[in-house]
């Protein structure tokens, strides 16, 4: 199974570059309502996530008391504690259940790891249920009710 099936491309996922500040990655974040965003480089190569448990935790580290003084404070002062490991577009479910088991999404990059989108770990959810219920209706056609409850 070709995983880039599951992508959600760069156009639709929210991310940081390494330059934004602070504040931008709060407003961003929770414009977007997610909890944890890819943080690309300036040429747009995937370089780690960073959730808001670093976000509060890197604040607090740095004694930032409000979004005035996160203004002035680069993101990437903010040291991040999860290191949400990317996969590569020609990889295998195997890898990408691998990564998502611990992971929220899973980034994948290109060949020169540059940042093409991610695969969330709903996704892979909603399809490892599919899969399933097939694999149950094939083997046992009464009990396809069972996986409905």
């Amino acid at each position: 199974m070709n995983i880039l099936f599951f992508l959600t491309p760069k156009s639709d996922v929210a991310y940081i570059f390494e330059n934004e500040t602070l504040r931008q990655t709060l407003e961003k974040m929770e414009h977007r309502k997610f909890s944890c965003i890819p943080l690309l480089s300036l040429d747009g190569k995937y370089k780690g996530s960073i959730s808001e448990g670093d976000l509060l935790w890197g604040m607090k580290a740095l004694n930032v008391p409000g979004l005035k003084e996160a203004e002035s404070i680069s993101i990437m002062a903010i040291p991040r504690r999860a290191t949400y490991k990317a996969v590569h577009a020609d990889s295998d479910m195997e890898d990408l259940l691998d990564k998502a088991i611990n992971q929220n999404y899973v980034p994948v990059v290109d060949d020169q790891g540059y940042f093409i989108g991610i695969i969330t770990r709903k996704e892979i959810i909603k399809y490892c249920y599919k899969e399933l219920k097939k694999y149950t209706q094939a083997s046992n056609p009464e009990q396809t009710d069972s996986l409905e409850n």
